[in-house]
């Protein structure tokens, strides 16, 4: 579980730039929630990482801006009774949070418009529905 956080294939964040911090977690849990810390936040410096290259740095730190404090981003996790799994389940967002992040932004969309045929397929799909609501009106003036 420990150990140097993967993010893909070319992003490997080491162990030593993964801060912990252990709290007591809120909700049910019996006699042991008041006295275990199970609640975990895992802080990592996003802005002073070594794990990124720039362009991808700088990515990150664009589009994980309104997350961050000082460069900064903090993942916290206590949906688990075990500090472990907790644990487990901050590295596994944190990781999912800085793929998305890095990920290369999506490809323009070309604009496209309807074919010719398909205008005048709507059109007259149109017509066609106009003129049977107008067969079903009763001329209220010619009574």
């Amino acid at each position: 579980m420990s150990g140097p956080l993967r993010v893909r294939d070319s992003v490997v964040v080491p162990e030593a730039e993964l801060a912990w911090r252990f709290s007591r977690s809120s909700g049910p849990g019996g006699q042991g929630v008041n006295t275990t810390d199970s609640r975990v936040e895992l802080v990592f410096d996003l802005a002073r990482t070594t794990a990124l290259g720039p362009a991808l740095r700088a990515r990150a730190l664009e589009r994980l801006a309104a997350r961050l404090v000082n460069g900064v981003i903090t993942v916290t996790a206590s949906e688990h009774r075990s500090q472990l799994r907790n644990r487990e389940a901050a590295r596994e967002r944190l990781a999912a949070l800085l793929r998305d992040a890095i990920a290369p932004p999506p490809r323009r969309r070309r604009p496209t418009k309807p074919s010719k045929g398909a205008v005048e397929r709507r059109l007259a799909a149109k017509r066609r529905r106009s003129d049977l609501k107008r067969l079903r009106r009763t001329d209220s003036g010619s009574l």
